[in-house]
């Protein structure tokens, strides 16, 4: 079946859909990642977008229920140069397709992703549309005018608080859209858990007396949640506390920093960046559109990015606070600096 990804500035790829037939509208995307497409749909920091995938042969290993980051996809789109319709691997359960299909996310195959792509880092990131018919230009506009983000942390974030039980160190994690690997590093460390909803309050989290406090990543602008932000204040000082991702990019504005958006994001698993500190080069996973643009007064960078020079990594030159804005725990990506999962357990 014909479709077509029309962009925001008027642009129109047309090629073919799969998985779920129906009209998708989203903020486009791209991500450089040869590998790790099931990690990429089930990553809750995609909600609300479609995903260009910049590898040309996507869906050749299948799907397995394993490795997936989350309960289910959570991109609104994915769009691929070339699907693999006969996957062969001997952990494939189901193909691209048909996991595409049975979550309700439309696909778009055989347009140019490499001329999108080139779009989007010329023009920035903008919204779109996967059609599955023809749209005047006033459906075009009232579609992508009506589409927004800003409830995006609020629609992946669990609903109820729960407990892993561990022998180490006690971590009180905010989920703002988490990633299963990063709940896995902390269980690989014996860490008990206590997971609460993005909206938990400061009162509820203290009570459990954490050890650590542990900011997650996830979608959206850190500037829409000024509540969490409110409730970050109450914390800070009070515990120790470190981020990845959107949690790094939160503790920046409650510490009294900046966030901006970048024109068209870091998504890949083969992003370079420097540990000031060991004087170090390590190739990262990094997902985010934000990130922060004016160091807090009392925090030091500890990690920049070598591509574009945006601050990466950060810690408070008094108090147990350290962030970081790539995701350790990789999945998809190498796993070459895992050991901010120690780094932020010392700082307890």
């Amino acid at each position: 079946m014909k479709g077509k990804l029309i962009l925001e500035n008027g642009i129109i790829f047309e090629g073919n859909l799969f998985g779920y037939l129906e009209e998708s509208v989203g903020e486009v995307v791209f991500n450089t990642g040869m590998t790790g497409y099931e990690e990429i749909l089930t990553d809750p920091s995609y909600y609300g977008q479609i995903v260009t995938m910049t590898y040309p042969l996507i869906g050749n290993y299948g799907i397995n229920l394993e490795d997936v980051e989350s309960k289910s996809p959570k991109v609104k789109g994915f769009i691929v140069r070339e699907k693999c319709d006969y996957p062969n691997n001997f952990r494939c359960e189901m193909d691209l397709e048909g996991y595409l299909k049975q979550n309700k996310i439309i696909g778009l195959e055989g347009i140019d992703t490499r001329a999108l792509t080139k779009i989007l880092r010329k023009n920035g990131t903008m919204k779109g549309i996967i059609a599955t018919k023809d749209l005047t230009e006033t459906q075009i506009k009232q579609k992508l005018v009506s589409f927004n983000n800003k409830d995006a942390v609020m629609k992946v974030t669990l609903k109820e608080k729960y407990t892993i039980e561990g022998t180490g160190k006690h971590v009180a994690i905010m989920d703002f859209g988490i990633k299963e690997n990063i709940i896995r590093s902390f269980i690989l460390r014996n860490c008990k858990l206590t997971v609460f909803p993005a909206d938990a309050k400061a009162e509820e989290i203290l009570d459990v007396n954490p050890d650590l406090i542990f900011l997650s990543n996830g979608p959206g602008d850190p500037n829409d949640l000024q509540e969490v932000i409110a409730t970050l204040k109450e914390l800070v000082g009070k515990k120790p506390i470190v981020g990845i991702c959107l949690g790094h990019q939160l503790l920046a504005l409650t510490l009294g920093g900046q966030t901006q958006k970048l024109k068209f994001g870091h998504r890949g698993c083969n992003h370079p960046v420097k540990d000031i500190e060991e004087n170090k080069v390590y190739i990262t996973s990094q997902n985010h559109g934000y990130y922060v643009s004016k160091l807090p007064k009392d925090m030091e960078i500890t990690h920049v990015s070598v591509n574009d020079g945006t601050i990466e990594g950060m810690r408070h030159k008094s108090l147990p606070i350290f962030s970081v804005q790539f995701h350790p725990e990789a999945c998809p990506g190498p796993k070459d600096i895992d050991v901010i999962f120690d780094k932020f357990l010392a700082i307890i």
